[in-house]
């Protein structure tokens, strides 16, 4: 039997994949390197500063007061409890601004592309204004020239008493947990649940059969009885705290700061010119053969609009739509302007300043907006890949 010829294998300099290996490690090397010794220079300056490091300053009490918090804060608690209190207040501010910039956004996209001749150059006057003023110089905007010129709380201006706007924000009536909440929740949950189950059933019996079933009068239906049932048997899920004036301020119920007010307003306006042109491109993207098709088909505009052409466009839509949002985020580290106690503000501002610890806070707050970003990517790549065109 004849041998196989033994092929031997070149690992001189002269072999560009050997090249490249050496080149690689090399590199890694490097980097490696450079980073043990600005981690050892950091030690020895920090050593030599008498300056302490590690995490055990979120044990310590933070002694300061914060205008808003969605969770409960006394002056007493840890500067972890204020990082949590940062933590809220930064998802706060950037969920109202990703909501409210989506859904101006989509209008103004779809205004740009309107029939109507003075829409058209409404939502263009819009995009063009507002996408080329900075961010900051908005804020800044909202915060001093509109929302700090309100009248005081004693010439607030109201709405039937329960309402309030004045220069120190918008009051207004806040739910308070009674005996009935949980039956109220669970009856609204079971009214969900089986509302979801009529609908796909109703779905099945068409397909069939081909006969189509109303389902949304007994859905709403038992949207209704269920609680009411739930109401009368196990009384209120809840009762209404009702701000009040007392002294120089209004006490009880909700208020929405100025200072959130402007950087909603603001980081909401921006975006939502950015993403009123991604509507207006998505929608362009998809071909005009889908247009005619839906049209020789009898479909009106408004359902060839929502079961045709937006389908198709958010394919294109949802990658930079994805950027918009993580701008977004970003961008409500700018609240550290006017004063919103975010991330930025409390953590890597009011921590920092007390404790020294700049390293340890900064290192926090960068990987908070980091993991906040990668979550919103996650769940917006993972949305991508369910609306994809699946090619055979």
């Amino acid at each position: 039997m004849s041998q196989r010829p033994t092929v031997k294998r070149d690992i001189s300099f002269s072999n560009p994949a050997v090249r490249a290996w050496l080149f690689q490690i090399i590199a890694i090397a490097a980097v490696a390197g450079v980073a043990l010794y600005l981690v050892h220079n950091t030690i020895i300056n920090l050593a030599n500063r008498g300056i302490t490091s590690g995490f055990g300053f979120l044990e310590r009490s933070a002694g300061f007061g914060i205008v808003q918090h969605l969770i409960e804060y006394s002056e007493g608690d840890t500067y972890a409890r204020v990082f949590l209190v940062g933590l809220t207040n930064t998802l706060l501010v950037s969920a109202l601004c990703i909501v409210f910039a989506s859904l101006l956004g989509f209008f103004i996209g779809l205004a740009r592309l309107s029939d109507n001749w003075l829409l058209r150059k409404i939502s263009n006057i819009y995009i063009e204004t507002f996408r080329n003023i900075p961010p900051l110089l908005q804020i800044f905007f909202w915060y001093f020239a509109v929302l700090r010129n309100l009248p005081g709380p004693r010439q607030a201006m109201n709405a039937f008493d329960i309402a309030f706007v004045s220069n120190r924000g918008l009051y207004i009536p806040w739910p308070q947990y009674a005996d009935g909440t949980w039956p109220f929740v669970m009856a609204l949950l079971l009214a969900v649940a089986a509302s979801v189950a009529l609908f796909r059933f109703n779905r099945a019996h068409q397909l069939k059969t081909g006969r189509l079933r109303r389902s949304w009068p007994i859905a709403l239906a038992m949207l209704v009885v269920f609680p009411a049932v739930a109401h009368l048997i196990f009384g209120a899920a809840m009762h209404w705290d009702v701000p009040h004036l007392r002294g120089f301020n209004f006490r009880g119920g909700f208020v929405l700061i100025p200072e959130l007010a402007a950087l909603t307003l603001a980081l909401s306006i921006y975006t939502s010119s950015f993403i009123a042109e991604v509507i207006r491109s998505g929608i362009q993207s998809v071909p005009h053969g889908q247009h005619e098709a839906a049209r020789s088909l009898g479909l009106p505009n408004p359902v060839t609009l929502r079961q045709v052409i937006i389908p198709q466009a958010m394919r294109v839509i949802i990658p930079p739509l994805t950027s918009q949002y993580l701008n977004i985020v970003k961008n409500s580290s700018l609240a550290a302007a006017i004063g919103y106690p975010d991330m930025v503000s409390l953590f890597a501002g009011s921590v920092l300043n007390q404790t020294g610890q700049a390293i340890e806070t900064i290192a926090i707050t960068m990987g908070v907006y980091l993991i906040i970003s990668l979550l919103i990517s996650l769940l917006m790549n993972i949305y991508n890949r369910k609306i994809r065109l699946i090619e055979r």
